[in-house]
């Protein structure tokens, strides 16, 4: 079966005629080539593939492309600005060694941001709570949360 449906994915309108089995996931990134976010694991373990869902980070992987429609999408292509400045927490995880291979970092990102849009001056407990969903292989973590620390201290916003 395949339905139309329309949202808004980084602050622009889209219609687009899915077919029911299809991910968020397959839809981002195969359809509409946005290949920030990641398929690790496939099955919601790894966070490569969080996206923001009306303000919820969300694995793309296990939301089925259908039930976007009428909702607000944020991926990691749509943090940077217009002129190419990364977002505070982009840059931060840059900043402060957060990205090692790159793979998990979108996801880190998203999760991160998530957190951030909700409670501004989050604690290390919240930080870890709020990632504990997304799996990195390389950093062992610290950098990562010194990054999301660093990014609160800009507010986390783009100007």
């Amino acid at each position: 079966m395949i339905t139309n449906i329309s949202f808004i994915l980084n602050g622009d309108k889209i219609s687009y005629d899915v077919k029911s089995h299809w991910t968020l996931l397959y839809l981002l990134r195969e359809k509409l080539g946005l290949k920030g976010t990641k398929e690790g694991c496939g099955n919601g373990e790894c966070g490569a593939c969080t996206v923001i869902i009306d303000e919820l980070a969300v694995n793309s992987c296990l939301y089925l492309a259908i039930e976007a429609d009428g909702k607000t999408i944020e991926t990691i292509e749509g943090l940077a600005s217009a002129d190419g400045t990364l977002h505070p927490l982009q840059q931060s995880f840059v900043d402060n060694g957060g990205i090692q291979c790159g793979f998990c970092t979108p996801g880190m990102i998203m999760s991160s941001k998530a957190l951030l849009d909700a409670t501004p001056k989050a604690d290390r407990e919240e930080i870890k709570h709020a990632l504990a969903g997304n799996i990195c292989r390389c950093t062992g973590y610290i950098q990562i949360f010194e990054s999301v620390e660093a990014a609160e201290e800009t507010g986390g916003q783009n100007e």
